[in-house]
């Protein structure tokens, strides 16, 4: 089977990309094709995320595995039907971590047609700007008396602790 997959870069003009690419594709060549076919030379830092809906980001697949044992999921051994198994199905792919290009990425048809020279882009359009855009990130407030604390009299001063006693 093939996946038709829809790639936007997330930049204030439209800019993105349709691929038709085979459903046993691991996500590391994923990752090189959506590079390259946005002009990226793929050498760079890049993960993709798990998402909802809405688009939020979930859990991480990292382009290496970190772990002392290599048991950890990664892009090599991550295939694309494992992660979108469903039409509608989505990802958020960030390139190069200095610079934060992000990317959503949807399943958007699966076809049983058979299909040569895969991966392939089927649609381009629009280009990527020179610069990535400035992202701002933005968390839940957690602590709603944080600043409470810090304004507190009941601190000790850190020259009246004893630390060979910790």
């Amino acid at each position: 089977m093939a996946y038709k997959i829809r790639v936007i870069l997330d930049v204030e003009k439209d800019v993105f990309r349709d691929f038709l690419v085979n459903e046993a594709t691991n996500l590391e060549d994923l990752h090189f094709f959506i590079a390259k076919s946005f002009g990226f030379n793929g050498q760079e830092m890049a993960s993709f995320y798990r998402s909802n809906n809405e688009w939020e980001q979930g859990d991480e697949i990292p382009l290496f595995d970190m772990s002392e044992d290599d048991t950890e999921i990664s892009m090599s051994n991550c295939l694309l039907n494992h992660v979108l198994t469903k039409v509608g199905d989505k990802l958020i792919y960030v390139y190069d971590f200095f610079s934060m290009w992000t990317f959503f990425v949807e399943l958007s048809e699966i076809t049983t047609k058979k299909e040569k020279d895969l991966p392939k882009i089927t649609l381009s359009f629009g280009f990527p700007p020179e610069k990535a855009p400035e992202k701002e990130f933005k968390a839940d407030k957690m602590y709603d008396d944080f600043d409470n604390f810090l304004d507190s009299d009941d601190l000790e001063n850190i020259d009246d602790i004893d630390f060979d006693n910790y």
